[in-house]
């Protein structure tokens, strides 16, 4: 069933191909480093100053190492100086005890930063998902939402760990060590550092290469995600109609198209490195030579420094490779801010109010509803369900029933006109009370990979045992559980696939039952039982809707003759409203409608 589109709906769906296509204007790589800094670093400000510190800590110890060296080979070496030949293994042990307690706290303090940014992350979009509006959920497969939420939020902790400990552990040690060299001899230092410029030229370069192969990643990852999803969910009708080999093509596409693009990532991140370190070795060979044929360096100055420029090639090398790793990062930033950013059109008021039910009288006022602006599927809609009675909406396929239904408990707004319950604009009331004092039962089932007390307690959590199963015997499910080898406890799998269809239907009763909501919507809610469950189910519900509002929808307009009112809508207006009796004696578009099905069953 195609899901209408209120007002703001095209908002939604242009904002859903944003989502899907990696967002069209990628923002600036700054704007999106100040906002991951705000929204992912500044929250752990503490613990992220001490994994800074220890960073620090162990850059400094890593250029101690360096300059130790000199003494260690000139002074207790060489010169055989008593003094030096006990402070330098003293040093020594110093320095490498700190920086072991330093690396140990680096390293503990980022994986927990780290993994700290990814559950933040997927807190954060799972709320804004399951918060966002049904327009734009229908606008976005759930394969590529659920590719972002997981791969995404693990890009992004890479990024900016990376970023972290690139910008501060290996700029500092590089710093440190630089340092070493410049008070060993500046001259030498200076051939070191005319690398720099050019091994920044070329991580600039294949960093701009990964961003965009990282995004084009990503957009294929949700792409075989969807066509994951899709197949395994529709499993029996690829058998049914023989369709493995094609499916498995399209999955083999995707999965070699997503290769490319990850190779291409591979292959920009493997250039970085090598690049640094042959210019490195370079620099380290020119002054091999220069300080072998001067008699002006001790064998002390010059090991260190020859060491000390071997122990920055480490950090130049993860430094060259930091901006292919930030541009990944950035790349999954901006599609995680994109869904972030998308506002839900159906909101609460900042003045709205409760929602006060003393009879649950339903009202639309000239509502009209567009799925966009050539489609409009409801056209001055004005009636009424008068408290305690049980309307029935009929009409054919696409006539605008279902959508009727959604403005009620406000899953989408109207485009004109206004719906009311018990006086009150639907849009003045707090979602929540609204919705409370509704219940669903819709054609369209969805149950959950849990048991079926769970299930059936959905709504009502608290709900007791006796209420559970009093609510399960209302709606003829009792028998069929107690039947099962677990009861009640018994798993129902993914979205109920272990239970028949109408046993499904009935748990999906139960639970509408359980909520014991004053207002019942029911769509198609016996289309899935046999004869016999349909006749005890109508009995059950004919209990439940007494004194409550009923809305209901039904093809089979033999389960709506007894209706109090029904509302016969056609191409989004409505045409008629009466009893059954009533329109079949006018003879018009619900007359027809019952004398058609009629001829079908009487054929059948």
């Amino acid at each position: 069933m195609t899901a209408p589109v209120s007002p703001g709906v095209a908002d939604h769906a242009q904002a859903g191909t944003a989502v899907q296509a990696g967002a069209a204007a990628p923002a600036s790589s700054m704007a999106l480093v100040r906002r991951l800094l705000a929204e992912q670093v500044r929250p752990h400000i503490g613990s992220l100053f001490l994994a800074l510190l220890s960073m620090g800590t162990v850059a400094a110890m890593t250029a101690a190492t360096a300059w130790l060296l000199r003494p260690a080979i000139d002074r207790v070496f060489s010169d055989r100086d008593p003094y030096w030949t006990v402070m330098v293994p003293v040093m020594v042990v110093i320095v490498v005890l700190v920086k072991a307690v330093a690396a140990y706290f680096e390293g503990t303090l980022m994986t927990r930063f780290g993994e700290r940014i990814i559950a933040d992350t997927q807190i954060r979009m799972y709320a804004h998902l399951i918060r966002a509006d049904l327009a734009w959920l229908h606008e976005n497969h759930s394969g590529k939402l659920i590719a972002s939420f997981l791969y995404d939020a693990t890009l992004l902790r890479e990024a900016v760990s990376k970023s972290l400990t690139g910008m501060v552990k290996d700029s500092l040690s590089l710093i440190f060590l630089t340092g070493v060299m410049f008070v060993m001899n500046w001259q030498f230092a200076l051939v070191v550092c005319v690398i720099f410029p050019f091994v920044g030229l070329t991580t600039r370069r294949l960093g701009r290469k990964t961003r965009k192969s990282s995004a084009r990643t990503q957009q294929e990852t949700g792409k075989l995600t969807t066509i994951l999803s899709e197949t395994f969910d529709g499993a029996r009708m690829v058998k049914a109609y023989g369709m493995e080999e094609r499916e498995i093509q399209r999955a083999r596409q995707s999965v070699e198209t997503r290769l490319g693009h990850i190779m291409k990532v591979v292959r920009a991140r493997a250039a970085a490195s090598p690049t640094a370190e042959a210019l490195g070795g370079i620099a380290v060979a020119v002054v091999i030579y220069i300080g072998g044929s001067s008699t002006a360096l001790t064998l002390g100055t010059l090991t260190a420094f020859i060491y000390a420029a071997l122990s920055a090639y480490q950090p130049l090398k993860s430094l060259s490779t930091l901006n292919t790793a930030l541009q990944e990062g950035l790349a999954a930033a901006e599609r995680i801010f994109a869904i972030l950013d998308i506002e839900p059109k159906i909101c609460e008021k900042p003045d709205a109010r409760p929602l006060q039910v003393s009879g649950g009288e339903i009202r639309l006022e000239h509502v009209t509803f567009r799925y966009n602006e050539e489609k409009v599927a409801l056209r001055d809609v004005t009636l009424t369900v008068p408290r305690g009675k049980k309307a029935a909406l009929v009409g054919a396929s696409g006539a605008g029933k279902s959508t009727l239904l959604n403005l009620v408990p406000r899953f989408y707004d109207t485009s004109a006109g206004r719906v009311l319950i018990d006086g009150q604009d639907v849009r003045d009331v707090t979602l929540d009370s609204l919705r409370r004092n509704v219940a669903l039962v819709s054609q369209e089932l969805t149950l959950f990979d849990d048991t079926i007390r769970s299930n059936i307690a959905y709504g009502r959590p608290e709900a007791s045992d006796a209420e559970i199963e009093a609510a399960a015997r209302n709606a003829a499910a009792h028998d069929f559980i107690m039947a099962l080898p677990q009861g009640y406890d018994t798993l129902v799998g993914e979205n109920g696939v272990k239970l028949s269809g109408g046993q499904r239907q009935r748990i999906a009763i139960a639970r509408a039952m359980l909520r014991d909501a004053p207002i019942l919507l029911l769509d198609e809610a016996t289309s899935a039982l046999d004869t016999e469950s349909e006749r005890l189910i109508q009995i059950a519900l004919g209990e439940l809707m007494r004194g409550r509002t009923t809305l209901v929808i039904a093809h089979r307009l033999s389960t709506v003759i007894d209706a109090d009112v029904i509302f016969v809508l056609d191409q989004g207006r409505l045409v008629e409203q009466g009893t059954h009796a009533e329109l079949l004696t006018r003879g018009a578009v619900y007359a027809r409608l019952y004398a058609t099905q009629f001829a079908t069953e009487a054929t059948a």
